[in-house]
């Protein structure tokens, strides 16, 4: 296994991660998601307002990762169900994110395509099963 993520280190990360809590920069207005320390658009603040964020967005850019180039905390997905999609999604809200695509449609997933967030297993660690997101294609505009 790779990339270890501590229990408390990723609880501190559950709002992100079960929620869509994002930060609103209280001087320019974007939106900041994963959470940050300072604005990671003006950089001048550290004021946020925490919103909560709609789970839609669109397919910005994806691809399809194979057993071979999956990270470490996937390598036991991988090996069971081969490769699987991995998207940029672009939130409605504006952040871009990371995220494995889950149900791909029968002609797969393209660039613009509307995407809703879904949570589910991501790995097990320690005997702790560690939850996120994941996108699927969205059931209503």
């Amino acid at each position: 296994m790779g990339a270890h993520i501590s229990i408390p280190m990723y609880q501190r990360a559950v709002a992100q991660r079960y929620r869509l809590a994002g930060q609103k920069c209280k001087k320019c207005g974007k939106i900041n998601f994963p959470p940050k320390a300072v604005c990671k658009y003006c950089q001048a603040s550290n004021e946020f307002e925490y919103v909560q964020l709609s789970g839609k967005g669109t397919v910005y850019s994806n691809t399809v990762i194979a057993g071979g180039g999956a990270p470490p905390e996937f390598a036991e997905e991988a090996k069971c169900k081969g490769s699987y999609p991995v998207a940029i999604v672009e939130l409605e809200e504006g952040p871009r994110v990371i995220a494995q695509l889950v149900n791909p449609p029968e002609e797969g997933y393209a660039i613009g395509m509307p995407v809703e967030v879904v949570f589910r297993k991501i790995y097990e660690e320690e005997g702790v099963i560690r939850y996120g997101f994941k996108f699927r294609v969205a059931t209503q505009p």
